[in-house]
């Protein structure tokens, strides 16, 4: 009598493909549908996590998109005012409604807020609060900037052949009149906090679906030809207003971002998943991959995470060809190589 399961591969069954294996050699956790190729430029955003896939795609000698890069006058601190970060300057993206925000404003189906903060006589972006170290001198000054980021994203999306996009959190802070979702808790980083006006959301799986379905078509619109590779962040909840201990609220937001990126994958031929969470955070790895906070993901661990993606897609589609550079293809370029920026990690500073 025969059935499926008589000729599944090893990696199919948990004794061989796991208990029988060192954790450092387990291999093929991913079978790519999207072939990742040099040339072909790649945009990254999302929550902290992005900026390691970003940083370690450019070492490589793949193309990463930097669409807003810093004016050559700030070269020297760039970083420190988030340029190089991401493919453009919107800080960490944490949902998929502020991502869905971002898409919206930049193509003008949403109009951009005239909502700022205000702190010791500097302003502050709500969409991105800790992009400038010490806030902006005014308001205009301010919306300059952000209509640059929007161009920058329709650049960014215009241009790119791959949209590398990680999952950070479930939850946010909106306000309740306007609907708008904020980057940040207002009152922790700057603006004052009224809780008349400003509501804790914690997504739940159908509505971070259906902004993530809005993304996609989107982004198919602007761009029939991109593709998106999804991840999902394996740092853990800084803090949580969710009313649950941070480490069980943090399993119910990681859950529930995968279950939806699975399903994205399953539903659209343009879409894939890579398991950087899983490599991390499964205990089969016995948390070897973070610091001794339990929560900073070391280098040692990132490296492990890209050594698969690069063996996995050698697996799928043979070793990359790197093509000479062409002339004219714009600012592509390294992204900023320090510690990763982490707005939510400012929440630290109100742990008792």
């Amino acid at each position: 009598m025969s059935h499926p399961y008589q000729s599944l591969p090893a990696r199919a069954y948990w004794k061989t493909g796991v208990a029988e294996v060192n954790p450092l050699q387990i291999s093929g956790l991913w079978q790519p549908k999207l072939k990742v190729s040099p040339g072909q430029p790649i945009i990254t955003a999302g929550s902290c996590f992005a900026q390691h896939i970003g940083r370690a795609l450019a070492a490589r000698g793949f193309d990463w998109f930097d669409a807003e890069p810093a004016p050559a006058w700030l070269f020297d601190e760039a970083e420190t005012f988030n340029y190089g970060i991401f493919s453009f300057r919107t800080g960490n993206i944490y949902t998929a409604r502020a991502l869905l925000q971002w898409l919206r404003m930049a193509y003008g189906e949403m109009e951009p807020p005239e909502e700022w903060w205000h702190r010791k006589g500097r302003v502050y972006d709500p969409l991105r609060p800790a992009i400038e170290p010490r806030g902006f001198e005014s308001v205009e000054e301010a919306r300059a900037s952000r209509a640059a980021t929007l161009v920058a994203i329709r650049r960014a999306v215009e241009t790119a052949r791959l949209f590398v996009f990680t999952l950070g959190l479930t939850e946010s802070w909106a306000n309740a009149e306007t609907g708008l979702e904020y980057a940040l808790c207002p009152g922790t980083l700057a603006g004052d906090f009224d809780p008349a006006l400003h509501v804790f959301r914690n997504h739940r799986h159908a509505a971070i679906l259906a902004d993530m379905e809005a993304v996609l078509a989107l982004l198919a619109a602007r761009n029939p030809g991109l593709e998106v590779l999804l991840t999902v962040s394996p740092v853990p909840l800084t803090a949580t207003a969710s009313g649950e201990h941070v480490l069980t609220a943090t399993s119910r937001s990681k859950a529930t971002l995968r279950a939806v990126a699975g399903e994205l994958v399953e539903d659209h031929p343009q879409v894939d998943y890579f398991p950087s969470y899983e490599i991390i955070t499964h205990p089969v790895f016995r948390g070897m991959f973070y610091a001794p906070n339990q929560r900073s993901v070391v280098p040692e661990g990132v490296e492990v995470v890209m050594r698969n993606f690069f063996a996995d897609q050698e697996a799928a589609f043979g070793p990359p060809k790197f093509p000479k550079a062409r002339k004219g293809q714009g600012a592509r370029v390294r992204p900023a190589a320090g510690d990763v920026k982490c707005e939510e990690e400012m929440l630290n500073a109100f742990a008792r």
